[in-house]
């Protein structure tokens, strides 16, 4: 999954803001340490905590244009990120997510959307992708350079 930034180049270096997700801004002395950057901010940001009820936008497709730098997702922060939106856009509870995904333990399912212990199983990612036929995984693992 990929994010757009809009550079901004500056006397004493670069700054740059997240075009969709309003706030997610960095900046670097370096055009590299820039970049850097905005791959930590991007992915902290989406690293909301759990109890939180924000539902980020997920990335707009084909964003160009002048100074325009897309920016990649880790995996994890994507897939938790994701998995939390369909719960929150769906009013589920963790607890209720947790038992419409047939987990017997809350705390394990709890795991999946925590970018740092999210690593879930292929069982776990048919199952969503079943019962969520809507799950984009498609953005989780994208290599290409765009959504």
């Amino acid at each position: 999954m990929f994010y757009h930034f809009k550079i901004h180049k500056e006397s004493d270096g670069f700054w740059a803001e997240c075009i969709e997700l309003h706030g997610c801004n960095t900046q670097g002395d370096t055009f590299e340490e820039l970049k850097s950057n905005m791959e930590d901010a991007l992915n902290l940001y989406l690293s909301e905590p759990q109890s939180s009820k924000l539902v980020f936008p997920l990335p707009q497709k084909n964003l160009n244009g002048r100074n325009i730098e897309k920016v990649k997702v880790d995996p994890s922060v994507a897939f938790s990120t994701i998995l939390r939106m369909i719960r929150l856009k769906n009013k589920l509870t963790i607890r209720q997510m947790a038992k419409f995904l047939d987990y017997s333990n809350t705390n394990a399912y709890a795991k999946l959307e925590k970018p740092k212990s999210a690593n879930p199983q292929l069982k776990t990612l048919s199952n969503i992708a079943e019962k969520f036929p809507d799950f984009p995984m498609n953005l989780i693992f994208s290599q290409e350079k765009g959504v």
